[in-house]
C-alpha cells in the first residue's frame, strides 16, 4: 500500500468517529424533541446526513484504494447504522491504518536501499 491508501483510511476513520457523534446528538436532540420544548433536529439531522454523506463518499474512495472485498465495506456501512457501531468501525479502521502505514514505510525502505 502507499500513503494515498492509507490517507484514505485515515480520513473514513476520522469520518466514521465524527459521524457516530453526530449520529448520537441526533438521537439525544429526538429525545428532547419528544420530551421538552427544545427541538434541535432540524439542525443536527442536517448535520448528521452531511457528514453521512461525506462517510459514504470516503468509503468509496477508501474501498477503491485498498481494494477490499464487497464484505468489509459493507460491515463498516452497517456499523455506520447502528448506535455505537462507528466507534467500533473507527477502531478497526485504525488497525487498517496502522497496518497500511507499515507496509508502506515498508516499500518506502525498499525503495531507498535499492
Amino acid at each position: 500500500m502507499d500513503i494515498k491508501t492509507a490517507s484514505a483510511i485515515r480520513r473514513l476513520r476520522l469520518t466514521s468517529a465524527v459521524e457516530a457523534v453526530s449520529f448520537l446528538l441526533l438521537l439525544l436532540c429526538s429525545v428532547l424533541k419528544r420530551t421538552t420544548e427544545f427541538n434541535g433536529v432540524p439542525v443536527m439531522g442536517a448535520i448528521h446526513g452531511l457528514l453521512v454523506v461525506l462517510f459514504v463518499a470516503f468509503l468509496a474512495d477508501a474501498w477503491y484504494r485498498t481494494k477490499w472485498p464487497v464484505l468489509k465495506p459493507a460491515i463498516y456501512f452497517v456499523l455506520s447504522l447502528i448506535p455505537f457501531g462507528g466507534f467500533y468501525a473507527e477502531r478497526l479502521l485504525r488497525r487498517e491504518e496502522e497496518e497500511s502505514l507499515t507496509t508502506a514505510r515498508a516499500g518506502e525502505e525498499d525503495v531507498v536501499s535499492a
